[in-house]
């Protein structure tokens, strides 16, 4: 089996599990590649990987069976984007903070591995967003979110919004974010937007700090297409794809749509949404208290 590995730094309690999980690999034989990142960390901290296969570029990610993104959602988000239209499954060790996303713990990377080669497991679909243009370096998609908004110094930005040609609004704002059902629990939720169920076909358009308190969230399918036309003082504002982001100016025309393939997670057969959701937002827990 071959298999690559993707990640960042991790708290101290999480390294006898690292550890372990390269002994594990080691002895079931397992070809591992590393992203070039991961590997000078690991040795940096002097955590043995017996592996000096890496890969510093997508592109030379190999043919691997699966993917494990060592970190939060952050880094699994940032593996999803190495992967990109190869669609080749992905898995999140939660060695981070919030984990909506990667949701297997240290702890459990032993099971994790016994599951993986037994085959016990299953394929999550999950729909991406994507930008027209090519602002990005050729990564012009996103698991999460496509996110508009101000420079640090600028005021307000009036984002001109056409759904399917037509006009929808004229959002006068700090932003505006088009978010996935998976990024309906990040930045969106955060901006009063609802969450959705992963598999839900939808978009949802969330303004960030509107001006007119009567524009709220929209829910869209995600076969709708949306044209974006940015005017600010400053003459430019910032745009993002998850974690990636630049400043471009206002002459900059933008089109999103759904991308045309999927980021495939992987989930451990007891791995439930409707689990992780109670227990990350503490629903069901009396907060008076």
């Amino acid at each position: 089996m071959k298999i690559a590995i993707h990640g960042r730094n991790f708290n101290e309690s999480a390294r006898p599990f690292i550890e372990s999980m390269f002994n594990e690999l080691a002895r079931r034989e397992v070809d591992v590649q590393l992203s070039q990142a991961f590997r000078t960390f690991l040795d940096q901290q002097g955590i043995q990987h017996q592996t000096t296969l890496v890969y510093e570029k997508p592109e030379e990610l190999y043919d691997a069976r699966l993917v494990v993104s060592m970190g939060g959602d952050g880094t699994l988000l940032e593996t999803i984007s190495h992967v990109g239209a190869r669609e080749i499954p992905a898995i999140g060790v939660n060695v981070g903070r919030l984990g909506f996303l990667a949701t297997v713990s240290p702890e459990r990377i032993s099971d994790m591995i016994t599951a993986l080669d037994n085959g016990q497991f299953r394929i999550d679909e999950r729909t991406l967003v994507a930008l027209d243009a090519d602002l990005f370096d050729g990564l012009n998609f996103g698991l999460n979110d496509f996110t508009i908004t101000k420079t640090d110094t600028s005021s307000m930005i009036t984002v001109h919004t056409y759904l399917n040609d037509e006009f929808l609004n004229s959002y006068w704002a700090d932003g505006l974010i088009i978010s996935t059902p998976t990024g309906s629990t990040g930045y969106s939720l955060s901006c009063g937007g609802p969450v959705l169920v992963p598999h839900s076909q939808n978009f949802i358009v969330t303004p960030i700090s509107p001006h007119n308190l009567n524009v709220r969230p929209l829910v869209l399918e995600d076969t709708a297409v949306l044209r974006l036309e940015v005017k600010s003082r400053s003459n430019n504002f910032l745009i993002s794809l998850d974690a990636r982001s630049r400043v471009v100016d206002e002459n900059t025309l933008l089109t999103i749509r759904k991308a045309h393939f999927r980021a495939r997670l992987i989930k451990m057969l007891d791995d439930s949404f409707l689990n992780t959701l109670r227990s990350k937002l503490s629903w069901g827990l009396d907060m008076r208290n």
